[in-house]
């Protein structure tokens, strides 16, 4: 399989199915968006030592490369046969979200309660993951700006919501274990 096509040449590319479409359309975004904050994970993943993390970091970039895959295709594309998607297009399965949820009230019950607002840092570690929590927020605001115009699977919507979340409190945890600081915003007026 070559890499290289010569088909987006003039500012077009082809989404699953073979709908052609500007590169700047917005599905594009949305799932290039998605891939962006997959590279991310993997960033994240490289830098962490436990093995449950990493398994869950994994279980997560599984996700988004199936979130991508339902993007890239065209709606029009997504013909049942047989009660069966014909392109064969997976979906997230619930029980991922359920995952995200478990994994943050695990992580939060070993972390300090939060009464401020945290600024991003203390770790380069800590400081990939508000990175990667920040792209998590422009892909869900793509994939929602792009469900106004053309329905998205709605699992797509809440998993991008929930892992932004998780990414969060993944961040908390990763300063703790790193022994990084974690630094309060207290705005000049309240001090």
């Amino acid at each position: 399989m070559k890499i290289y096509t010569k088909t987006g040449d003039k500012g077009e590319t082809s989404l699953f199915g073979g709908t052609r479409v500007p590169k700047h359309n917005i599905r594009i975004e949305a799932y290039g968006t998605v891939d962006e904050l997959n590279s991310y994970i993997g960033f994240i993943r490289d830098h962490i030592k436990d093995i449950q993390i990493k398994t869950v970091l994994i279980e997560i970039q599984t996700n988004l490369f199936t979130a991508g895959a339902i993007l890239a295709t065209a709606p029009d594309k997504k013909i049942l046969k047989n009660g069966k998607d014909r392109l064969n297009i997976p979906t997230i399965n619930p029980n991922s979200i359920s995952t995200l949820e478990q994994q943050m009230d695990l992580m939060n019950d070993e972390l300090p309660e939060m009464t401020h607002f945290i600024l991003p840092g203390g770790h380069p570690t800590v400081s990939i993951c508000h990175i990667a929590r920040c792209i998590c927020r422009r892909a869900e605001r793509r994939c929602t700006e792009l469900h106004y115009n053309s329905p998205v699977n709605e699992s797509i919507l809440v998993y991008l919501n929930r892992l932004s979340d998780y990414l969060f409190v993944l961040a908390r945890k990763l300063t703790k274990d790193l022994q990084g600081s974690e630094i309060q915003w207290i705005p000049e007026k309240l001090k």
